[in-house]
């Protein structure tokens, strides 16, 4: 079953476009990693989903219908930032009582089990945490809701590292209990690439590429090697990234269209390597094939 589909959606501010005809679709019980830049249109696209936007062109639908003030829409989807807001009267072992009576999949006994283990304290204030505090609580009501859409927009902001990876493995383990749909944008790619199933990553507010993580795992090789020998047999293949790592010894990230590269490399005596998912979508977002060493380079 489709939960999201997109045709041709744009969402336009003034004059300028946040997002430019956007056309795809997201599946039932999937974990997507919405990936892209600061400005790519990640969070504007999220807001689209949840309903708190309307588009400026284009169709959008959750759960079959529009999701601009949908009630429907609003009570089986949760949206998850930073900016979450609360009744500033309550208390925080209050607010997760209050989620309980709103979200009908809400596992009270979770949300205690974790609001306990990151040493939350019943009569909290929400507005007094901390930045990564703030975000651990939200991140407990959007995975302890059970929401059948559930989106986490950078969840992790201001967390240590010790919690983001908590996070997500509470996440991934009630996920895999409790199966739903989850979209995932995070700046921490490294750290929920095991995450995901699906990745949608824009760019300037356009759709770049949307595949299986699994795929895109062999989409591009990395080869090594002399200058002359990695050119040569990436010959006819699209360098996605090219870095000398010394006189004469350079690095390129290449797309094997054609199944060809590992044949030439392999008999150019180059080394050959897998290029992680992370670093590819660095490579893909780049302005230029170079990255930054090409600001240093001489013409």
């Amino acid at each position: 079953m489709k939960v999201v589909e997109c045709n041709g959606l744009t969402k336009a501010y003034l004059k300028k476009e946040a997002l430019k005809g956007l056309t795809f679709s997201l599946e039932d019980h999937k974990i997507t990693g919405l990936i892209g830049r600061n400005g790519a249109g990640k969070t504007t696209l999220l807001k689209l989903i949840a309903g708190f936007t309307k588009e400026t062109s284009g169709e959008i639908k959750v759960f079959g219908e529009r999701p601009f003030n949908s009630l429907s829409v609003s009570a089986n989807s949760i949206f998850v930032d930073d900016q979450m807001s609360f009744p500033p009267a309550l208390q925080l072992a209050e607010l997760l009582e209050e989620a309980a009576r709103f979200y009908h999949n809400f596992d009270s006994g979770l949300a205690k089990r974790l609001f306990d283990y990151f040493g939350f304290k019943a009569d909290g204030y929400h507005n007094r945490l901390s930045k990564g505090k703030t975000s651990i609580f939200n991140g407990i009501i959007g995975i302890a809701s059970r929401c059948p859409l559930t989106i986490f927009d950078e969840p992790t902001t201001g967390m240590d590292e010790s919690a983001r990876k908590d996070f997500y493995r509470a996440l991934l383990k009630d996920y895999i209990a409790h199966p739903r749909s989850i979209i995932l944008s995070s700046h921490h790619i490294d750290e929920i690439e095991d995450l995901l199933e699906d990745v949608l990553l824009l760019k300037e507010g356009k759709q770049l590429l949307h595949e299986p993580v699994s795929e895109l795992k062999e989409w591009a090789h990395g080869i090594k090697g002399p200058s002359e020998k990695v050119l040569k047999a990436s010959e006819g293949h699209d360098i996605l990234y090219r870095q000398l790592t010394g006189a004469d010894t350079l690095y390129a990230a290449v797309r094997d269209f054609s199944g060809t590269l590992l044949d030439a490399a392999a008999g150019a005596g180059l080394e050959v390597t897998p290029v992680r998912v992370s670093d590819l979508f660095i490579y893909l977002t780049n302005e230029t094939k170079g990255g930054i060493d090409d600001v240093f380079s001489q013409n």
